[in-house]
């Protein structure tokens, strides 16, 4: 019998689907910078970053900050 090791599941959001929103990415990011435990000076800069253009930037910001647990697909 082999004993596999386990492997963390990343999340993965479909962009075209529902969660694909901007205040639905906000929000994840809001909830992964509380569980990455984020100073709220660091928090208020991801926000401020996110906010600063338009959608494709706060696209690229979340892929920048989250991308190592987050996948974002077309």
């Amino acid at each position: 019998m082999a004993i596999l090791e386990r492997q963390e599941r990343r999340t993965i959001i479909d962009l075209t689907g529902p969660d694909g929103n901007a205040f639905y990415l906000m929000g994840t990011a809001c909830n992964l910078m509380r569980d990455l435990e984020f100073t709220p000076e660091e928090a208020d800069g991801v926000m401020n970053e996110m906010r600063s253009s338009d959608y494709e930037n706060l696209i690229r910001v979340f892929d920048r900050y989250f991308g190592e647990f987050v996948d974002l697909e077309r």
